[in-house]
């Protein structure tokens, strides 16, 4: 998957994180929207369109499956990311790609590849 031109959200409350990964698809050419609470993303969702997102499992011990379920309706392609290793997601997620923190563009690029492979 190409980021040129895409806009991504990125749900992510570690700010250092959600930084770097700004820089990493900025470089890529993707404009980046960033959210760091579950209310903040369900409304830039509501207000903005994106073309994918990064969410984030877990936010400060909030799991960030309802923003998943609101991309998933609007048939947004998504992936997680997690610091907790292969995590097992709800059953309407379980094949959603997860990549593991601290990740590359690599992974981002391969975990979309395997999203839109499946769909």
């Amino acid at each position: 998957m190409s980021f040129c031109g895409a806009t991504v959200l990125i749900l992510e409350d570690e700010p250092i994180i959600a930084l770097a990964l700004e820089d990493v698809l900025v470089a890529e050419g993707a404009s980046v929207r960033h959210a760091s609470r579950i209310a903040e993303a369900r409304e830039l969702l509501l207000a903005e369109n994106v073309d994918s997102a990064i969410l984030d499992v877990n936010l400060h011990g909030t799991l960030s499956y309802p923003v998943a379920e609101l991309l998933a309706e609007r048939r947004i392609p998504f992936i997680f990311a997690t610091g907790y290793g292969d995590r097992a997601h709800p059953q309407q997620f379980a094949e959603v790609p997860t990549i593991a923190k601290p990740y590359s563009v690599e992974d981002l690029r391969k975990a979309f590849s395997q999203l839109t492979a499946s769909t």
